[in-house]
């Protein structure tokens, strides 16, 4: 088993049970799990031995932060492919999403293997060790096997959601028929997956969730078996929730319901289960979650790009609700940096509630321990014997950390958003000095590029 040792951290944020922030400080990991943390000048003699004689990868922080990956617990990567849309760029949600739709009916499944690819490599160089994915829709022989492909060869953390719609426009919902799918080659793709790909060991790097995509575009019928069957088999789920107030007002018309108590009435609460955005879920709607330990997923660049509004984050935090930090889908934020979602987090935080609202250390811990625990894992967020050895370390010679020495931990969220310097996950270096090592990431982006250009083609001459 390899061992890797990372030495002279400025700083090494635990994010442990004491919240320990060491100066000066080391790791040691062998294989893919943390076996020990403190100041370097107390690294174990056997372990110094090793770094001495050559049989340990040593890395050298000096001049860095370094703290646990961040985990997103939100996305939808194959929109890495629609930034920017003109006709999507001044839309509210719903009419985002109409716009959109056929669009994205035109993909393929190399577009959601190289969107993957891009996607998860703008992630990892900005901190990111975990994530998750929503895909939804599976036109022209696209599965999320081709997303599962891309996530093993880069080499992230990944939990694949397994989306979906059934409820297309002639049955009352939003999606047009031409991207919904029958509800049973739903539920027996779902099987599928989960049996040939779902790892519920410690340190998983693949795991499986059910995600039927929102209450405007599946029946109720497919968020009750859904649920079961996610039971059955171990797994989480998840789904859009309370995002704006047009998504509320249609939760009402259709079920007499709000939000929450939809989730509620099919089931869809537990520590097993989490929202995206929830912007507009309501005192009730918070309690619930905090009593039934239902996490929710921030993601403040994508609530103020389509002005759903400020989810009460602040509100959620003091009752109890897991939360973490998802960057949404590149066609709603346009951009997938997770140490700028953290920075946003606080910063919407502090517009509607006020300076005290949310603090730099608060950001970063929802970032990291909050993801893992929305993710219903206690393997990762935190740097401590028997952790997931997945870090990430940036360095404070970049301009844009300049003079804020004092304090270079809450610098990370409060100064430009850099990218990563180096980044560990599971015990391998996925990034050093910067550069991603797990693909050719000019030819990745030559190839998307291409890819995404072709797919306005073929949706604008409607083939």
């Amino acid at each position: 088993m390899s061992t890797l040792i990372a030495l002279n951290a400025d700083v090494l944020v635990t994010m442990d049970a004491q919240r320990r922030e060491i100066r000066d400080g080391a790791l040691v990991a062998e294989g893919p799990a943390v076996q020990w943390v403190g100041p370097t000048a107390e690294l174990p003699h056997e372990y110094r031995r090793m770094a001495d004689e050559g049989r340990a990868q040593v890395l050298d922080m000096r001049g860095r932060v370094l703290l646990p990956g961040l985990v997103n617990t939100h996305h939808h990567m194959y929109q890495s492919l629609t930034r920017a849309v003109p006709a999507a760029q001044d839309a509210e949600l719903f009419s985002w999403l109409t716009n959109l739709y056929m669009l994205w009916s035109h993909l393929t499944p190399e577009m959601v293997y190289v969107s993957t690819q891009t996607a998860m490599a703008e992630l990892m160089l900005s901190g990111c060790t975990t994530t998750s994915d929503h895909l939804y829709l599976y036109p022209n022989g696209a599965r999320l096997d081709d997303a599962i492909a891309a996530a093993q060869q880069m080499g992230m953390r990944f939990h694949a959601a397994r989306g979906s719609m059934s409820l297309g426009r002639s049955k009352g919902g939003l999606p047009p028929d031409a991207v919904v799918e029958e509800e049973e080659a739903i539920l027996r793709d779902s099987l599928r997956l989960i049996q040939q790909y779902h790892d519920a060991s410690r340190h998983a790097m693949l795991r499986v969730v059910l995600a039927p995509c929102s209450p405007f575009s599946v029946t109720r019928g497919l968020m009750r078996e859904s649920a079961l069957l996610a039971r059955a088999h171990g797994v989480s789920l998840h789904t859009h929730l309370a995002e704006n107030d047009n998504d509320v007002a249609f939760s009402r018309e259709k079920f007499d319901m709000t939000p929450a108590q939809y989730a509620e009435s099919l089931g869809w609460v537990g520590r097993d289960v989490w929202h995206a955005h929830c912007v507009k879920l309501d005192p009730e709607g918070i309690a619930l979650f905090a009593r039934t330990g239902t996490g929710v997923a921030h993601c403040p660049c994508s609530n103020m790009r389509l002005a759903s509004g400020i989810a009460p984050v602040r509100s959620m935090r003091d009752a109890g609700v897991p939360v973490g930090l998802g960057v949404d889908g590149s066609a709603s934020n346009d951009g997938a940096h997770m140490l700028g979602e953290a920075r946003q987090a606080l910063l919407l935080q502090r517009v509607g509630h006020g300076p005290a609202a949310m603090g730099a250390r608060e950001a970063l811990e929802i970032a990291t321990l909050g993801g893992a625990r929305v993710l219903n894992r206690d393997d990762i967020g935190a740097l401590a014997p028997g952790m997931s050895a997945d870090f990430v370390a940036f360095d404070m010679a970049a301009v844009g950390y300049a003079g804020a020495g004092h304090d270079p931990v809450a610098a990370l969220v409060f100064c430009t958003p850099a990218n990563v310097d180096t980044s560990v996950i599971n015990g391998r270096v996925v990034v050093e000095r910067g550069r991603l090592l797990t693909a050719d990431l000019p030819v990745v982006l030559g190839r998307h590029n291409a890819l995404a250009q072709t797919l306005f083609e073929r949706a604008s001459a409607g083939h």
